[in-house]
């Protein structure tokens, strides 16, 4: 149904009215001037063909004005828009991206993938279903940085992921540091929940604090950790090979902060593991609709424009 953004505006259109009322010229007598009898019949009938060839265009400036009158009064559509979907939830990702992340000991479709690259695949798709929380993203190796703040533009996070690369924050693998950056931002986050998805393929190299410790810290600001620990071996089951994940550590963490841990071995793992975030950590929530309206001013506007265009030229002829 269309309807005017400010209607009072149709009073503009008694202007015209009002001046012309006002401004009516008086009866006086001006000054003369004497000619021929010849020449006066001669430019009398000169002046009533001007007046009844410009007659038909006394009409336009009305249009015109009616139709600037019109475009100010703002005539729209409310346009139906669906609800944002909320769901009150901070959520960062700590993705590891130390050296041991080149490894290509996982698999799809026959074709051999990077342990990266498995993440980027079903990291990039878990995070483009997060509609309605705020995501961020953090990268650690040596160092731990945020490499997307927190956001509700969930493609543009999933689009790090996937443009993620090894050895940019260090080949070691700091887990306290991407930890304790997160709390740092969520601490200052007002959301009903806060949820850290810490993703990792070798054991704690780097940094002051221990892993437990960090988790700890997150128990108590109530903030909920999920572990992710990602590798075929690890420090329990093969303790004398060299990089290998620290799984007993990243289950330690998800249990002192009240999240899971998940093992990863393969890529079907991997995609289990979203799955089953997913239903940990539900997104569907109705939100607030946002009132929105398709504005019809620019047509009269064009068409005043053009009655202006056309009246001048005829006025010139």
């Amino acid at each position: 149904m269309l309807e005017f953004a400010s209607a009072p505006a149709f009073l503009l259109l008694a202007v015209p009215v009002l001046l012309r009322a006002l401004l009516r010229p008086g009866g006086g007598v001006g000054a003369r001037l004497l000619v021929p009898d010849g020449l006066g019949q001669r430019l009398l009938g000169h002046g009533r063909a001007m007046g009844q060839s410009q007659r038909p265009d006394g009409l336009i400036p009305w249009l015109i004005w009616g139709l600037l009158v019109l475009a100010i009064a703002g005539p729209r559509q409310l346009q139906p828009t669906p609800a944002l979907p909320t769901s009150g939830r901070d959520l960062v990702v700590a993705l590891d991206l130390s050296g041991s992340m080149v490894r290509d000991d996982f698999a799809l479709n026959g074709q051999k993938l990077t342990r990266l690259e498995a993440v980027q695949l079903a990291g990039a798709d878990f995070l483009r279903r997060r509609g309605g929380d705020r995501v961020g993203l953090i990268v650690f190796g040596s160092e731990a940085y945020f490499a997307s703040p927190l956001s509700f533009d969930v493609e543009a996070v999933a689009v790090a992921v996937e443009t993620a690369v090894i050895g940019i924050s260090g080949r070691a693998t700091n887990i306290s540091g991407a930890l304790g950056l997160a709390l740092k931002r969520l601490s200052r986050s007002p959301a009903d929940s806060r949820v850290v998805i810490l993703l990792s393929d070798g054991a704690n190299n780097a940094g002051a604090a221990t892993p437990r410790d960090v988790a700890r810290l997150a128990a108590d600001m109530g903030i909920r950790v999920h572990t992710i620990a990602m590798g075929p071996e690890d420090l329990d089951s093969a303790p004398d090979t060299r990089g290998v994940v620290d799984a007993a550590t990243l289950g330690a963490m998800a249990d002192l902060s009240g999240g899971a841990m998940f093992r990863v071995r393969n890529t079907d793992d991997l995609l289990d593991v979203m799955a089953a975030i997913d239903a940990l950590e539900p997104t569907q929530r109705a939100g607030l609709a946002a009132e929105t309206y398709r504005e019809f001013w620019i047509y009269p506007a064009i068409l005043a424009g053009i009655l202006c265009l056309f009246h001048a030229a005829r006025r010139r002829v």
